[in-house]
């Protein structure tokens, strides 16, 4: 097949869902983002006190019982209780029904970087305590990432491609692309995808402590989370889920759907450098940020804002700025960059969704999220930022970046919708 532009699908986002430590449905989580809401804690989910870190952007008001019964939520680890969920909303902002004319042409990509690590703790201790036999049955279907776009095609009825991505913190901006190149490739004409992670537990707590990757800023729990702040010093974990609702536009178009913007590039890459710490020079970055731009057929200068991983790790966001830099060059300074990570947490394997939804809300609303708790400029980190409050700014062209563990990178690029 001929990859030429004119005979490829364009692919539009029609539907919106989000389970997120700033809101709860596409409304809360935009409103979330306007008015710049933390919702970075102390953690609950467990007693932190013997933790270097000790808080957490946790999901607080999430009862599953309101989307579900308590037999089909007891059967579903909490990272694919998120994803269900957010499916739903998402098919619901959309107006869309799955049906008998329409499941087999409609496919779920999902990304998860760790899976239902509660229910492996729980059920490791009961086989240590009382012996193999007493370990659960659904153990298995409950621990592994896979269920997340397994459970959602089970809940809606949708036959078609069926994949779940497991590349770290990029997970689920490989699953925006995947989905968006199914869709432009013609196995199917709507795709569901997204991410989903619930990693605040005591042993997914005690791994990255153990890296020293998080934050220690525990007695001002709030204001831990400061990408691109001087005074910066790691990552604050997140969770929940996001699933955005992907269609071919002709699809969209006949059944009167409302495209809130359109997906028109794509980029992967890996760094080829190091377990978990990115490349220095941000060459991997950069190539995925290129290749999503060739693929959109956009030049730098067209893009307006950029989503960026911007983890607070002194390390990310030193390369990521050196990275945008090497792509964008003199525009650089012209872009504005900032991380909803700062109100958030970083999601891990639905981080990248994450910023993707929150380039959605930029163009849909004409506001630019801010990077909260940006207090002191660092000399290595010297872009437009948008510190600390939201911005009115006309968006056309948003990119959204999301790095992971092992070097994996993904880059998606939104632009208005325009027919």
């Amino acid at each position: 097949m001929v990859w030429g532009e004119d005979m490829r699908p364009r692919v539009v986002v029609t539907g919106i869902g989000a389970v997120t430590p700033i809101g709860i449905g596409k409304e809360a989580f935009f409103e979330g983002l306007l008015t710049s809401r933390n919702g970075i804690r102390r953690v609950s989910a467990f007693e932190p006190d013997d933790y270097r870190t000790q808080m957490a952007g946790e999901v607080r008001d999430f009862q599953v019982e309101d989307f579900m019964s308590k037999r089909e939520a007891h059967r579903l680890a909490r990272f694919a209780q998120f994803s269900a969920v957010s499916a739903r909303l998402a098919i619901e902002d959309a107006k869309l029904s799955i049906d008998e004319k329409t499941r087999d042409r409609t496919g779920v990509v999902m990304g998860c970087g760790i899976g239902g690590i509660e229910v492996t703790e729980d059920q490791v201790k009961l086989m240590h305590s009382y012996g193999p036999r007493r370990v659960s049955p659904f153990f298995i279907p409950m621990m592994i990432p896979n269920m997340a776009s397994g459970q959602i095609a089970i809940l809606t009825g949708a036959r078609g491609p069926n994949l779940t991505v497991t590349t770290a913190c990029a997970a689920s901006m490989h699953a925006i692309g995947e989905g968006f190149r199914i869709i432009q490739r013609g196995d199917a004409d709507i795709m569901l995808v997204g991410g989903a992670e619930a990693s605040i537990t005591p042993a997914g707590f005690a791994g990255f402590c153990a890296l020293r990757a998080m934050s220690q800023r525990n007695d001002e729990p709030e204001e831990a989370c400061r990408p691109f702040d001087k005074g910066r010093d790691g990552f604050v974990m997140g969770e929940g889920a996001l699933v955005l609702v992907l269609e071919r536009l002709e699809h969209a178009l006949a059944r009167r759907a409302y495209p809130y913007a359109e997906i028109v590039g794509y980029g992967a890459s890996d760094d080829a450098y190091h377990i978990v710490e990115p490349d220095p020079e941000g060459k991997g970055a950069a190539l995925a940020m290129r290749r999503a731009l060739d693929d959109a057929g956009l030049r730098p200068a067209d893009v307006d804002y950029i989503n960026a991983h911007g983890t607070s790790t002194p390390l990310n966001d030193r390369c990521e700025t050196t990275a945008i830099k090497k792509v964008f060059g003199l525009h650089a300074q012209e872009l504005m960059v900032s991380s909803t990570k700062s109100m958030t947490g970083h999601m891990l394997g639905a981080a990248g969704v994450c910023g993707v939804a929150a380039c959605i809300f930029a163009i849909e609303t004409g506001m630019v999220p801010a990077t909260i708790n940006y207090k002191e400029p660092d000399p290595d980190c010297d872009l437009d930022y948008v510190p600390n409050f939201a911005r009115n700014a006309n968006v056309d062209v948003a990119m959204s970046n999301a790095f992971g563990f092992g070097g994996h990178n993904g880059v998606i690029v939104t632009r208005r919708f325009l027919k």
